[in-house]
């Protein structure tokens, strides 16, 4: 091989590598690069029931469920700073819960972050967006709540148990 082409083909195969590094934010989103939080929640809340590809689907759970924005990041809606509030009081409280518990814990406690008069777990039941007051479910609170305690309730919920090995 000649010098010549030796430098070229190295030269060529840096500045490849550069562009990519440079260009990489804009191929990979935020709500993409960092799912792991919608991963958990997603099950935990019974949203990807029926869509076997629901990791691949955004519309199971948009970053607008917790987030102000489409793609995510700061800032955050009513839900999400309720999720964050939960953390706050939690770990005041000497409690230091994993995202699931700190979910968990902000559906028992009844509220409704977004003040539309459906509280955020008749919401969630109901796959509406809690934390978006414009997102409400349609059938009565009353009827709604029956349902949902028909469901089991804010139990349902629940993170899931580790599983143990033997």
């Amino acid at each position: 091989m000649k010098p010549g082409v030796r430098g070229a083909r190295v030269k060529g195969v840096g500045l490849t590598l550069a562009g990519l590094v440079l260009l990489s934010p804009l191929l990979v989103r935020p709500a993409e690069a960092m799912p792991r939080y919608r991963l958990q929640a997603a099950p935990q809340l019974h949203l990807t029931e029926g869509n076997d590809l629901w990791e691949l689907d955004r519309r199971v759970m948009p970053c607008t469920y917790c987030h102000v924005n489409a793609d995510g990041g700061a800032p955050w809606n009513p839900f999400g700073q309720a999720i964050q509030a939960t953390f706050a009081s939690e770990a005041r409280a000497g409690r230091h819960l994993t995202f699931p518990q700190a979910l968990y814990t902000l559906l028992q406690a009844d509220t409704d972050a977004d003040g539309d008069g459906y509280p955020d777990a008749l919401e969630v039941h109901a796959k509406t967006l809690p934390g978006d007051p414009a997102s409400r479910p349609e059938q009565p609170l009353d009827e709604l709540r029956a349902a949902f305690e028909q469901a089991g309730g804010v139990a349902q919920f629940a993170p899931p148990k580790k599983k143990t090995g033997k």
